[in-house]
């Protein structure tokens, strides 16, 4: 039987962490997710549209995977 995964992908972007890009956030959401079962897959820098206006923000995409069944 062939394994099956399914993929999360969330956004940070640098205002919702305080201005800077904070360790301490990323682990908690880490963390967060690590309970539900979630691996972490990747963390990539992106431009991240903001709430207002067309541009984006600084920011990342944190991509986790986990185990189907």
């Amino acid at each position: 039987m062939t394994e099956r995964f399914e993929y999360k992908v969330v956004e940070l972007r640098e205002g919702l962490i305080g201005g800077k890009m904070s360790g301490d956030r990323l682990e908690k959401i880490l963390n967060e997710h690590a309970k539900q079962g979630w691996q972490l897959k990747a963390i990539t820098a992106t431009e991240v549209k903001g709430r207002i206006g067309p541009g984006g923000v600084d920011g990342v995409l944190v991509t986790f995977e986990r185990r189907v069944g």
